[in-house]
């Protein structure tokens, strides 16, 4: 039998699947892919929290959706995206390496060099689902340094356990380590 936690963000019911991930640990998976409505809602509250950035940045994968509709939101044409695989049309961008617990590994994070010049010089908000351990805001955080951006805002639908201690990050909600 699947197990659920139940949340609220900002008037948004949801149910999140309880998912074993290491030695014990388990994770209230939250997960924005084909999710229109929640991803639409979600976007609207961290739009208005990073409102006066320049430029949306997210990681490959989950946050995509998500920083698409915040950059609409806030009437941007463009926002940049780190790839986790170089890609071709890539190779004369940027990159970092990061840990994550999602990931598990170490991994690369790429900006290509149209995304890299998008960020030189603005004031860049990093836009994503959930923080946890920080590993990949850490990877985000050093490509906007590297391609000459000033982090201007961090948020997060989600922190999850210690993450929602944190004082240099927004976010919806809270979620907790199981």
């Amino acid at each position: 039998m699947e197990k659920f936690y139940p949340l609220e963000i900002k008037g948004y019911k949801v149910e999140l699947p309880i998912l074993a991930i290491d030695n014990g640990l388990n994770i209230a998976f939250f997960n924005l892919h084909g999710a229109q409505e929640l991803t639409e809602h979600c976007a609207k509250h961290i739009a208005e929290l990073v409102r006066g950035c320049d430029v949306v940045i997210t990681a490959e994968s989950k946050g995509l959706q998500l920083a698409h509709c915040v950059a609409r939101n806030l009437g941007q044409t463009f926002y940049a995206v780190a790839r986790k695989s170089l890609k071709l049309y890539m190779q004369d961008g940027i990159s970092v390496t990061v840990k994550s617990i999602t990931t598990r590994n170490v991994q690369t994070l790429y900006l290509s060099q149209h995304d890299a010049e998008l960020l030189r010089g603005k004031k860049v908000a990093v836009v994503d689902d959930v923080i946890s351990t920080g590993g990949s805001l850490q990877g985000l955080e050093a490509l906007i340094e590297k391609a000459g951006g000033t982090v201007y805002a961090k948020a997060f639908v989600l922190a999850e356990g210690e993450a929602s201690k944190r004082k240099d990050v927004l976010f919806l909600n809270t979620i907790p380590l199981l």
